[in-house]
């Protein structure tokens, strides 16, 4: 893993992700599920089965929206590498360096010369 692209990667915990989520959800369901098997009247009944439902579809599209989310930022990445890649490199020839320093030295020396006369 230490060597794969980057955009691999972001696939990859995207669908841990999903997983998990998807679990959660199915574990939630499943615990509206047996209230509404325990409840005593009709109506909260299928007040807790309306919840199950509706704790499904809503995580079904959270990660829906997750995936999608990835998908587009792994292919974001994956598009820049590419340009990265295929972008020639301009390389700058090396100035050389200033010589303030030096010339300050001097001027500092012949300033110290005329106090010292």
């Amino acid at each position: 893993m230490a060597d794969a692209d980057l955009d691999v990667v972001i696939r990859q915990l995207a669908r841990q992700l999903q997983t998990g989520l998807m679990t959660r959800a199915k574990e939630r369901r499943d615990r509206f599920s047996s209230l509404a098997a325990k409840a005593k009247s009709k109506e909260t009944g299928a007040r807790f089965k309306m919840m199950a439902k509706a704790t499904i579809e809503q995580a079904t599209a959270a990660a829906r929206r997750l995936q999608m989310s990835a998908d587009n930022v792994a292919d974001s990445y994956a598009r820049a590498m590419r340009l990265a890649a295929s972008t020639p490199v301009e390389v700058k020839a090396e100035k050389p360096a200033k010589e303030k320093p030096a010339k300050k030295a001097a001027k500092a020396k012949k300033a110290n010369a005329k106090k010292a006369k």
